[in-house]
Parts: C-alpha cells; structure tokens; sequence
C-alpha cells in the first residue's frame, strides 16, 4: 500500500468528520439567529476561499487537514454594530449557547448512525466465529475450548462473525469480568457452555491481537504446500520454481502445509534456503534466497510465490450479516450507543491506570487505519469512518476547556451560579486545556512512532 494512498484516505476520511462536526455547529448556530463569519476546514494558509450567503460568510479551506472551526459573530472577538447585537453568539440565552456548542459532537454521533445503517443494509461480510487450535495456557484452554466448536453467544448475547466476538469479549475485557459465559455448538451439533476467564488479561494487548492474547484463533482450511502462482521476476522465479510444485521440506525441516512455507520464508529474509520439491512424480532441490522486506518495522523474507487454494472451502467459512432499513436503523443506534460506552471505559481505564495508555493512537496510526481500511473495500471504510467519528464526538465532549465539552461544562457553571465565568478564569482553564490537548497529541505521536520503530 502506497504512501500516497494512505495520505489520500486519510484526507478525505478527516474532511468528511471535520465537515460534519463544523456543520452541527453552523446548522444549529443559523437556526438560532446567530451570525456566522467564517466556516473553515483545516488550519494554517488558506487555500479556497469564498464567501456566499445572505451574511456573506466566508467558507475556507487551509492547508492543514487536523481540525477546523466557524467562527461567529461575538463581542468578545471584536467590535460588533449595533444592529447585528441580538444575533451576537455571546448575547444568546446559555441554552441556545449550550446548543450550538454541542451541536458539533451531536452531528459526529449522527453521522456515526448514518454510517452504520449503511453497513447494516448493504450487509458486513465476516468470517463465521469456528475455533481453530487453541493456545495452550491461555483463558481459552483453561475453559476447555475445543478446535472446531463455532461461537454461538457470548453473556447470551447472539455473535455471528468474527468481528461480533471480538468487539464483545473487549466489552468484557475491559471491565475485566471475572468469568464470560460463552456458548458453543460441536461439529455434532452438541451445545457446550465455558467460562472464560478474563481477570488476568494484560490491559496492554487489548488494542492487539485481543483473541490471540485470550487463546481464540479462528479456523483455517488446511492449504497444502503446493505452488499456484510464481511471480516474474521474484525471487521464486529466479530459484526455478514452477506452478505446480509441491513443497516438501525446507532446509530439511518437513513442511505439511502453506503456513510451514509462509512461517519459513517470512523468518528467513536474506538467507538462502533448500527446498526440496516434488515436481512430475520425482524429487528434486532447488535454493531461494527470500528477498528482504519491511513490514511494521520488522524485516521479512518474500519469495513471489503464491498456493493453491479451494475456493469453495473458504468461501464456507464467510457470513453476510444484514437487516431490514428499519431493523438496521435500530442496529445502528445499538452499534453506535456501544462504541461510545467502550470508548469511554477505555478512557476511564487509562486514567485509574487499569489500560495502558500504549493504546492510545495519533495521526499517523489513525492515517494507516485509513488507508488499510480503504484497501480493503468500501464496507470496511465506512466502518473505519463511523469508529472514528464515534471517538471525535466522545473526545470533544471531554470537560476539557478549550474542547466543546470544556465550553459545555462553562454553561453548566452558568446555569448553576446564575451568571458566567469572570474572563480571567476562562483565560486560565484555556490555557490549562491547550496544555493537556498538547500533552496527550505528544504522546499519541510518540506511541505512533514507538509502533513504527518497534514493529
């Protein structure tokens, strides 16, 4: 995947939220009588810009796709005439104020509902929840789950993919349950109840392969070592590898099936190797030296081979999950309720130190997500921009000040004693917010690069 790919997705996912979030402001800033100067996303040298509209408001877009903001009418940003006083953002009732500010996070949570009744009408394709070979020690086996079994329920609630497991076992993860009900059916259609332990999981592998950490692994069709497809020019090619050829050993290590040849030649870059190959009915040896790629910061070996494999078996193991529009619109709200209830138990935990805050992502990871997730199809994007937008609403509602939850948490105060801050004091706790908003964009870019560096 390009650089240039991963920048594009990321812009355009960026714009796409920013220009929601800014337009809950606007919308509801207009509906209220409030004059809006300025609409603009991103920050730093402009590089649109037009004004249109009965109150001519300038629409902008600059240089730097992090953020973006509208600017309203305020005397506290400058001298207003005195015709335009009663449409002066500061002059409105703290209610529409409370309105307008938490207009932007609430058009965030739409968009997010929007999305994923989207996804839940189109369908979301996944792989069926069957177990493939259990880690040994893990809460998996301790629970005795058996290789085969398909994951039916979880705390009775019904999972059909995959992707259902695992959102709901972090749920419970992070609240650290000490035991999970986990429902199963046999290949015999024999129905079987675990506990699963989950009071030991390390709160440092829950933004990892969570599954892999509990013992889970989904089940894969066995892909005999046997060669499809050899790439020109690849170093498979040029060893004399043929379509065809099945792979027996490796550097006399017996090979039983396509993993052994991926787990051999990924950990082997640069090294030449011994293949031993029956080609025709007869035995014959051929040396690959894997070519050397990087891959998360981790050197790896390819050889521009690829196996055969049974269509029909994998396409088995898939799901399509979709409802009716009214029936998604429901799943929507659930989906969307949930995210943000997970969202903020992580945040909750990372404060009482419970989660690591290793989990915490900036741009750079968050622009990988983006082009991974667009790679991946339409479906898989969509739902990379209803995560996100779910974590900007529930970010910015934060009573941190300088965030529209800090400026919410103000009005609180207003409404309470009766009468604003004193400008000082909001001076103070503008200045308390950048500093924190600081902090923690230096150590999400810090865990960003760490990923980089350490793989």
């Amino acid at each position: 995947m390009s650089i240039t790919y991963t920048i594009i997705s990321f812009i355009i996912a960026l714009g796409i939220l920013i220009t929601f979030h800014e337009f809950g402001h606007y919308l509801v800033a207009r509906w209220n009588g409030v004059k809006v100067l300025r609409f603009c996303i991103g920050f730093g040298q402009p590089i649109f810009r037009k004004r249109w509209g009965k109150d001519q408001t300038e629409w902008m877009i600059a240089a730097i796709p992090l953020g973006g903001y509208v600017k309203m009418l305020d005397e506290n940003e400058g001298k207003v005439a005195p015709e335009d006083l009663p449409r002066a953002f500061n002059r409105q009732p703290v209610a529409r104020r409370f309105a307008i500010v938490a207009a932007g996070p609430m058009a965030n949570f739409l968009l997010a509902i929007v999305l994923y009744w989207l996804l839940f009408v189109l369908g979301v394709n996944g792989v069926k929840p069957i177990l493939g070979p259990i880690e040994p020690a893990t809460p998996a086996a301790y629970a005795k789950f058996e290789t085969g079994e398909t994951i039916v329920s979880i705390e009775n609630e019904p999972v059909v993919s995959w992707q259902d497991v695992r959102w709901t076992l972090l749920r419970y993860g992070i609240d650290q349950s000490t035991n999970v009900k986990v429902q199963t059916i046999n290949k015999n259609g024999e129905i079987n109840w675990r506990q699963l332990d989950l009071s030991h999981i390390d709160p440092d592998k829950l933004n990892e392969n969570f599954l892999g950490v509990i013992g889970l692994n989904s089940y894969q069709p066995l892909i005999k070592p046997v060669i499809a497809q050899v790439l020109a020019d690849g170093a498979g090619y040029q060893a004399g590898l043929l379509a065809g050829d099945e792979i027996l050993a490796i550097n006399d290590l017996e090979i039983k099936s396509w993993v052994d040849v991926v787990r051999e030649i990924r950990t082997h870059p640069g090294r030449t190797l011994e293949l031993e190959i029956l080609r025709d009915n007869q035995v014959i040896t051929r040396s690959v030296t894997p070519e050397t790629t990087t891959e998360n910061g981790k050197q790896v070996g390819k050889i521009g081979v690829a196996p055969v494999i049974n269509q029909a078996e994998f396409e088995e193991l898939m799901v399509t999950v979709s409802y009716p529009s009214g029936k998604a619109l429901q799943k929507a709200f659930e989906k969307t309720w949930e995210t943000t209830v997970l969202t903020l138990q992580m945040l909750s935990k990372m404060i009482t130190g419970d989660v690591s805050w290793k989990n915490v992502s900036g741009p750079i990871s968050i622009a990988d997500y983006a082009g991974q997730s667009a790679q991946m199809g339409l479906v898989s994007y969509l739902a990379f921009l209803a995560l996100i937008s779910v974590s900007i609403g529930v970010l910015n509602l934060l009573p941190i000040p300088i965030l529209d939850g800090g400026h919410l948490m103000y009005y609180f105060i207003e409404i309470i004693r009766g009468a604003p801050l004193s400008d000082k004091t909001m001076m103070i706790g503008q200045k308390i917010g950048l500093a924190m908003l600081l902090t923690l964009m230096i150590f999400a870019i810090y865990n960003d690069i760490n990923r980089l560096i350490t793989g």
